[in-house]
């Protein structure tokens, strides 16, 4: 069957009409209707990003939809690696076909689908297609807890459960300005570990925390932590304001400690202010050069003690990577993996890449059991694609207000 462009608006439609459990079904129906497509499926990843599983269309085979595929060394991690469309021979006239899914740079899956006749129309379409679903799934997992129960191919627990609900829902994002991806390995008895970032018109939000203790205490204490720094971020809170509500959140409901570390990056400029409670330095490769970027400390959330937080600058130039780490990506057995090499070797790597190298380094060297959560956050700084900031008057101006306030500089 000869396959017409692909009608977006039609696909939409069908897919809102269906239950938020059938997209696939939407999208086998359009790409058979299209092109007598054969075995749609989707392939979506684990909570942690090492195995992969079958969502088959109504009608398949249901072993395949319930059987989880390792993912390392398999024809999947390619394609996910790469982000290209991958096609080999599947029978006697039939052609395979591997597309990822990805939103934003986040890697959902990937959509396989066997055609009769692969041309390079067809395969357009099909990435289209795959474009189309990740969007749909963004959209559909709101309602469904169906993409949820299939990505957990161990049993959680509930501090498994607590931890993993306090997380963004995308690992990864693009944009003009940054590339950024995450990544948290839980210990075998959760460690209060999180990671979060959102993005406004002009600012980019990050923080990485580790809520002191272990299993559903420190998930508990975790909770109150992400949820005090989200309610500042958003009644408009800087990083500094930020920091002060967490802490006093922390005094008043629990007697509980966490370390954090609280970034807001400006991306005009580049221009990042960052408050340090009692967590581990960043690392930062710049110009192939990995080190440390030695912060001033200030004591963690829920310190009960006479101090204020100190908010400091530190300038990211256009090819900088910054990473952020929790504790338990260098302590105890974690200690033996040498991070600032790893770093070195994977710079020209997308850094969701990066951080799976980085968490598989340290889950190496514990022999795969962590007596603390592992968590990094990697991120790139591209710069503002319209020129240098000092072209546009408004980011003069807000640059000059932050160096007013005279905070330290890195």
């Amino acid at each position: 069957m000869e396959g017409g462009d692909l009608e977006l608006g039609e696909l939409l439609a069908a897919a809102e009409a269906a239950p938020p459990g059938e997209s696939v079904d939407v999208m086998a129906h359009d790409l058979q209707k299209r092109f007598g497509a054969e075995r749609v499926s989707f392939l979506f990843l684990d909570l942690i990003g090492q195995r992969l599983v079958r969502l088959a269309a109504a009608g398949g085979d249901v072993a395949d939809r319930t059987e989880p595929i390792d993912l390392q060394g398999s024809v999947y991690d390619g394609v996910l690696r790469s982000q290209r469309q991958h096609v080999q021979p599947d029978g006697q006239d039939g052609r395979r076909v591997i597309t990822p899914v990805t939103n934003r740079g986040d890697c959902i899956g990937v959509l396989e689908v066997t055609l009769q006749s692969a041309d390079d129309t067809a395969l357009r379409q099909v990435r289209d297609a795959a474009h189309a679903l990740a969007y749909i799934i963004v959209t559909d997992r709101r309602f469904t807890d169906l993409y949820h129960m299939g990505r957990r191919t161990t049993e959680t627990s509930l501090a498994a459960e607590i931890q993993h609900q306090l997380l963004p829902s995308a690992p990864c994002c693009e944009a003009a300005q940054f590339t950024l991806a995450a990544g948290l390995i839980p210990a075998d008895d959760i460690g209060g570990d999180t990671y979060d970032y959102t993005l406004d018109r002009d600012t980019l939000h990050l923080s990485i925390t580790d809520a002191m203790g272990h299993d559903t205490n420190s998930a508990l204490l975790a909770t109150l932590l992400v949820g005090a720094l989200r309610q500042a971020r958003r009644s408009g809170c800087d990083a500094l304001q930020q920091a002060a509500h967490a802490h006093r959140a922390m005094l008043s409901h629990s007697r509980g400690l966490a370390t954090g570390q609280l970034l807001c990056v400006d991306l005009g400029t580049g221009l990042c202010e960052l408050v340090n409670a009692g967590h581990p330095w960043p690392l930062r490769l710049r110009d192939g050069t990995v080190e440390e970027v030695e912060l001033a400390v200030n004591l963690p959330f829920g310190v009960a003690a006479p101090t204020s937080y100190r908010v400091q600058e530190l300038q990211l130039r256009p090819g900088d990577r910054l990473i952020l780490l929790t504790d338990g990506m260098q302590e105890r057995g974690a200690a033996a993996a040498d991070l600032a090499s790893v770093v070195r070797d994977t710079r020209a790597q997308h850094p969701r890449e990066a951080v799976r190298s980085l968490t598989g380094a340290v889950l190496e060297a514990c022999h795969g059991n962590l007596r603390d959560d592992a968590t990094v956050l990697v991120l790139d700084w591209h710069g503002d694609p319209r020129g240098p900031a000092r072209n546009r008057p408004g980011l003069r101006r807000r640059a000059a207000a932050a160096h007013s306030s005279s905070p330290s500089r890195t």
